[in-house]
C-alpha cells in the first residue's frame, strides 16, 4: 500500500509541476508539486525497505515431547537472513 502511495504522490507532483498552467496567489503550485514528488520518492523507498525487511524474517515451529516429564513442549525460532 505505501509504494502505491508514493507512486500517487508522485504523480500528483508531476501533474502539478508541469502540466498545470496557471498560477494561484496565494500558494506555489510548483512547490506544492516538488514537496508531493520528493514525499512520494520517500515513501516508496520505506515501502521497499519494509517489503524487503519482511520477506527476510523465517519462522520456525517445533514441537515434541519433554524425555524428562512426558510434557508436550512447543518452541518457536525466528531467524532473519543477513543478505
Amino acid at each position: 500500500m505505501s509504494i502505491g502511495f508514493g507512486i500517487f504522490l508522485f504523480v500528483v507532483g508531476a501533474i502539478l509541476v508541469w502540466a498545470l498552467n496557471f498560477s494561484v496567489d496565494w500558494i506555489d503550485l510548483d512547490l506544492v508539486g516538488y514537496i508531493f514528488m520528493g514525499a512520494g520518492v520517500v515513501i516508496v523507498l520505506i515501502g521497499i525497505a519494509l517489503l524487503m525487511r519482511r520477506r527476510s524474517s523465517v519462522s520456525t515451529t517445533r514441537t515434541g515431547v519433554d524425555p524428562v516429564n512426558g510434557e508436550q513442549v512447543t518452541q518457536q525460532r525466528r531467524s532473519v537472513d543477513d543478505i
